[in-house]
């Protein structure tokens, strides 16, 4: 009867590492062996089974097992391994930082340790080496979206100077809107958390519908005022402005953040506005969502709230938001803090521009 051993598992790029080696003419016997182990554990295969299989005693699998729970892939190696340098010479670091920056390998769209270790002819552990100090993670991708608004930096002082030194006798709010929220249901109950077992759902589900939420954050209290509507329509925002009008102080100046969406900007919302002095929009620049404070509770309502939520109905999915907003404004509001100026977040933009390939 196979020994039960505790689950086993390693990531895709150490898969890929471990099976480069195998392909490799260059790499000893011993290493191979250490990556077959390694494979066949992360397959689920026991280490009774993976010594009959390997034709070894079953101690050396639950050495090496041990070995590469303590320091992954480094822990393959012999303390003394012949042919493995302490130092690497800079010649080396210079060539193999200069092809993970400027190319890429045929077979691939990015770099992996086997595959550079495989162009530059070096062993894995040079290249981890190299790559642990440099820290360029080619494996990684960030997204991003340099904004083009010629009144950019205008826009930025005017947003920033509102966080970081509100008016007096004013109201500051951060809206906007987050449309096409769907009230998802799963088809199949799932699996609860417990203490063997996580939690678990179908990957399928059944779509009951969509609605569209406007959200007004309070620069200074943290607090939202929301509305939930079916369409998102510049009808649904002057309805929404007209909630905040009637939800804050009629002394008080009403200083709103907001986009450049075209249902902000129409005749009827100007129309409105004319007709309500104490209201000023102050628009975040084109392509830079990222300024507008709102989107960091919209983050929050859809971890908290929208991801795992099961909403049989439309009228379900309202309830749920409606009652984050009331848990939200009763015990999780606090001051937003602005902590970048805005000379840094023009000179920040500047550089990326700058950086870009002509």
């Amino acid at each position: 009867m196979a020994n039960k051993t505790a689950p086993f598992c390693i990531t895709k790029d150490v898969g890929e590492e471990l099976n480069g080696w195998l392909r490799s003419t260059s790499v000893p016997h011993g290493l191979a062996l250490r990556a077959r182990i390694i494979l066949q554990l992360d397959s689920g295969k026991g280490p009774l089974e993976i010594s009959l299989n390997l034709g070894i005693n079953r101690g050396t699998v639950h050495k090496w097992r041990k070995r590469f729970n303590e320091s992954g892939i480094d822990g393959l190696y012999d303390a003394a391994r012949s042919g493995r340098p302490s130092v690497i010479d800079e010649k080396t670091v210079r060539r193999v930082l200069k092809m993970t920056c400027e190319q890429v390998p045929h077979e691939a769209t990015h770099w992996s340790i086997a595959l550079m270790a495989e162009y530059a002819q070096i062993s894995t552990w040079q290249v981890r080496q190299i790559w642990n100090a440099a820290d360029p993670k080619p494996h990684r991708l960030r997204t991003f979206k340099i904004s083009n608004d010629p009144q950019f930096a205008e826009k930025v002082i005017d947003v920033v100077g509102l966080y970081m030194d509100p008016p007096n006798n004013a109201i500051v709010l951060s809206v906007d809107e987050k449309t096409q929220i769907q009230a998802l249901d799963r088809t199949q109950p799932g699996l609860p958390l417990s203490n063997s077992r996580i939690a678990s759902r179908t990957h399928d589900y059944k779509r009951n519908g969509t609605a569209s939420l406007y959200a007004a954050f309070n620069i200074l209290s943290g607090e939202v005022i929301a509305k939930v509507t079916d369409r998102h329509r510049a009808k649904e925002f002057i309805e929404f402005l007209k909630q905040i009008d009637k939800s804050t102080p009629e002394d008080l100046d009403l200083h709103i953040i907001l986009d450049n969406l075209s249902a902000h900007k129409t005749t009827a919302v100007n129309d409105w506005l004319e007709k309500h002095p104490r209201v000023h929009f102050h628009f975040t620049p084109t392509s830079a969502s990222w300024l507008n404070a709102v989107e960091g509770w919209f983050s929050q309502l859809e971890r908290r709230a929208l991801y795992r939520g099961v909403f049989t109905s439309v009228k379900d999915l309202k309830n749920e938001i409606a009652r984050f907003v009331k848990v939200h404004n009763k015990y999780s509001a606090k001051p937003f803090q602005w902590t970048k100026s805005a000379e840094k977040i023009i000179a920040s933009v500047n550089r990326a521009k700058n950086a870009l390939p002509n």
